[in-house]
Formats: structure tokens, sequence, C-alpha cells
């Protein structure tokens, strides 16, 4: 057995050395299993995303076009297109009542911003985890060499004449915790910077669904690119600014 490695500081180590490592380990058990559901879910949500954009509105029913998106629990497109049809159907069949009041574009904006943040919510989860981890194992592995560093200076002092060989071997040993600790965090910070990249991405594509959605559910047609480059220069000419549809906002 190495004198000086891992399994010499964990059978040599304390309640404490053991304790950090322990922790450690869980940490880091949890970071790669949060990073390999949510890269899986990513994956899945990216091929959604393209079935969605070549498949649903090449349709020619709304049931259809629904139905095209699939049964999956986690896809975000098929739940803006239920909660869309549904608020339309609520709209029209509505008694005359205080909601009736609000005006159908309103209504249907908010129900969408309601499933747009259910979904924002589902794709932020785990993150935190991440984020937490990230920050925090560094330190918890930096306690540990500091609680090894500090035995092992007690070691040496009972030593009549210490050589570089009884410094340099429980020190290094102590140091393994912050190592250990790197060994944790880095992954943990890598993979929350790049779901959070990719969620920024299949937000953008849900909020754009959303806003072709809202166009759809009002006018019987989608706005495509085109429109939108002579909206804006109409916009340009008139003076006018033309707002897009966004989550949170009223069309």
């Amino acid at each position: 057995m190495n004198e000086f490695g891992i399994e010499h500081v964990w059978q040599q180590g304390d309640i404490v050395t053991r304790s950090v490592a322990l922790v450690l380990l869980v940490m880091s058990v949890m970071s790669w299993s949060v990073i390999v559901i949510k890269c899986i879910q990513g994956t899945g949500l990216r091929k959604i995303a393209l079935r969605t954009k070549h498949r649903f509105w090449s349709e020619k029913t709304l049931p259809a076009a629904i139905d095209s998106l699939g049964n999956s629990a986690n896809n975000p497109f098929r739940d803006l297109a239920i909660a869309g049809h549904a608020a339309m159907s609520h709209q029209y069949n509505i008694e005359a009542g205080i909601s009736n009041n609000l005006d159908i574009s309103d209504w249907l904006a908010r129900e969408l911003k309601n499933s747009i943040d259910d979904n924002s919510a589902r794709l932020q989860s785990g993150l935190g985890i991440l984020a937490s981890i990230g920050s925090t194992a560094p330190f918890v592995g930096l306690l540990g060499t500091v609680w090894g560093i500090y035995h092992a200076l007690q070691s040496i002092s009972m030593v009549d004449q210490p050589d570089l060989a009884h410094v340099a071997g429980p020190v290094g040993e102590a140091l393994i915790m912050t190592a250990f600790g790197l060994f944790v965090a880095i992954p943990a910070v890598l993979g929350f910077n790049t779901i959070s990249r990719r969620n920024r991405t299949l937000q953008h594509a849900i909020a754009r669904f959303a806003h072709d959605l809202h166009a759809y559910y009002l006018t019987g047609s989608r706005i495509t690119s085109t429109e939108v480059t002579e909206l804006r220069a109409v916009d340009a000419e008139t003076g006018h600014r033309v707002q897009p549809f966004r989550a949170g906002q009223s069309v």
C-alpha cells in the first residue's frame, strides 16, 4: 500500500477526514447524476424542437398538428399548443362573468405565459444543485486539507529531528482533500454553464413557438419571418414600434 496515497488517507484519517471525503463523494455522485439526466433531457428536447419546427406547421388541422408532437409528458411545445387551444375554447364558451371581461388576446397570452413558466421551472430544476456543489466543494476540500495539515504538524512536532520526508509526506497527503474538492467542483461548474446555455436556447425556441401560436390562434395563420421583416420595415417608415410577443406580456 502507498504510504502517502488516498487509501492511506482513508485508513489513517479520523472521523472529520472521513466525513469530508464522504461528503465530497456524495457531492460528486449528485453532480454527475444531474449532469447526465439534464444532458439526456436536453437532447430529447432539442429533437422535439426540430420535429415541432418541421411537422407542426405542415399539418392541415390543429388536432393533427398537436398529435404530431407525440404524447411525451416532457414536451413543452405540446403543453403550449394544448394550453392555447384550451384557453381559446374556454374563452369562446364561457358565460358572461368576471373573466369574460378579459380581452381574448390577454387571456391567451396569460395561459401561454403560465405554460412557459411551468416548463422553464422544469428546465431549471437541478441547476441549483450544480451551483451549490460548484461553489462549496472547494471549501469542503479545503476544510479537509486544513484539518489534515493540523494533525500532520502535530505528528511532526513529536519527531526529534524532522526532515523533508517527515514534512512533505503528511502535508502532501492533506492536500489530497483540496484536489478532491476541485475534482468535484470543476465538472459541476462546467455542467452548470453548459446546461444553462442550452436551456437559454430551448427557452428561446419555446418563446418563439408561443409567439407563433398566439398569432395563429388569434388570426388563423402563423407570422412568418418574411412578415416580421415587412413589419419592421413598416415600423421604420412610420416610426411606430411593433412589439413582439414575449412571455409575461400581453399582445
